[in-house]
């Protein structure tokens, strides 16, 4: 009886572990998806973009009056007995008072913020074309090192086919045994470099999570096939010229230098007086003896004298000059360093695209022929078990550099639109 009711927990148990199995199982992750998950999720760009909209939200608040100051108070009031009719001057008042910068002040100011709100969001979307070429960059490499695992596993199974055939000619006299140890040493070679590989798949898909804002030690599936054309990009020239019009962090530039030029010109309007409009109302009751008193209203401009100029207003001139050339010096400098990570992305994208060509078409498909020429030459005692050995080895490298430039090739690519700031760099 109580065998009988086991089979059906235990079968149970099993459908659940199968089930918790199949759960955990990662889905594909297309490079598309991890774009579109990184824009959406990625907290550093999010932190980007709501300080972006709250820059937007200051222009208005720049650009607006302050706020008029309202006042409460009881003028020559009698302290013997407070009595507001006994004194002819005794007065409850009502005041407003209403700050007025010098015309122009305020325009200059909301035009100031409005700059730097744009360049802020300008740097929000420097912010995303960064995170879109990480992410990039870091999943060709997952999948470089997916395919560099799998090579090592088919060359482990070829290793294992050699470590037979050696013993099998080793135990009919027609082998030596130093070339089943030598193969036996290869698959520990090759076992280390998994074990590197391994240790490498897990810190670029921890660094990949962490972009995709989902926990580091999460597993990542990619999928195991891809487009393999590489496109031809534009001509360097071109690429400059689109960058200069695309490139987010240059117009961003642009901004700060305007939002630099306002308040300049701000500061040169601090010379100028702003004023300070007061007008009271004064309430009075009428005399013990029911005389009649006139209420009494008060009208006022008060403005500000600047004559310190010299060491504030002139300063602050001297200061914000100053800010204005860091600010058209750092363009200066972002350009330079835009058009370098141009040029150099290009370099690298050309350079993969060749070897890539080059292992695709000649390298790789030759060292397959050799291969298969020593394997069966050794079958038969005409290759020596250490040529065989050394030709597999050689393979299992041109292999995995076919891989690495491909993906060298790719990661180029997303440097290169980054660099310019487009995808459209292709011709």
């Amino acid at each position: 009886m109580p065998s009988t009711l086991f089979k059906p927990i235990a079968l149970v148990a099993l459908l659940l572990i199968g089930g918790m199995a199949g759960a955990q199982e990662p889905a594909v992750l297309t490079l598309e998806a991890a774009a579109e998950l990184a824009v959406r999720d990625n907290p550093d760009l999010a932190q980007m973009l709501a300080r972006a909209r709250a820059m937007a939200d200051i222009p208005s608040q720049a650009g607006t009056l302050p706020d008029p100051e309202l006042s409460f108070s009881a003028m020559s009031l009698p302290v013997d007995n407070f009595d507001t009719r006994q004194e002819d001057m005794t007065q409850l008042l009502v005041g407003i008072t209403q700050a007025i910068p010098f015309p122009g002040k305020l325009a200059l100011r909301e035009q100031a913020a409005a700059y730097e709100a744009a360049a802020a969001a300008h740097n929000a979307a420097e912010v995303r074309r960064r995170l879109l070429s990480d992410v990039k960059i870091t999943w060709w490499l997952i999948f470089y090192l997916d395919r560099a695992l799998g090579i090592v596993d088919n060359n482990q199974s070829l290793l294992h086919q050699f470590v037979d055939i050696a013993r099998t000619k080793y135990e009919v006299g027609e082998g030596l045994q130093q070339d089943v140890l030598l193969a036996q040493l290869e698959l520990s070679k090759l076992l280390d470099q998994k074990i590197n590989l391994a240790a490498l798949r897990r810190n670029a898909v921890a660094k990949l999570n962490a972009l995709l804002d989902r926990p580091a030690n999460g597993d990542l599936k990619l999928p195991a096939d891809v487009a393999m054309q590489l496109p031809t990009v534009l001509p360097e020239d071109k690429l400059y010229a689109q960058a200069e019009a695309s490139r987010a962090m240059l117009e961003g530039g642009r901004q700060d230098i305007n939002a630099a030029q306002s308040r300049l010109e701000l500061a040169k309007k601090d010379y100028l007086p702003d004023f300070m409009v007061d007008a009271s109302y004064g309430a009075r009751d009428d005399t013990l003896a029911g005389d009649r008193r006139s209420d009494l209203l008060s009208l006022g401009v008060r403005v500000n004298v600047p004559i310190f100029a010299a060491q504030k207003q002139a300063k602050a001139v001297d200061q914000r000059t100053s800010e204005l050339m860091q600010q058209k010096y750092a363009l200066q400098d972002q350009w330079n360093n835009v058009r370098s990570q141009i040029s150099q992305s290009y370099s690298d994208y050309r350079r993969a695209r060749e070897q890539f060509v080059l292992f695709e078409t000649g390298i790789v498909p030759q060292a397959q022929q050799t291969v298969a020429s020593m394997l069966s030459g050794y079958q038969v005692n005409k290759v020596d078990f250490l040529n065989l050995v050394r030709s597999q080895i050689t393979l299992f490298d041109y292999q995995t550099q076919y891989w690495k430039a491909f993906t060298e090739a790719n990661q180029s690519l997303a440097q290169l639109s980054a660099a310019v700031g487009s995808d459209e760099i292709y011709e």
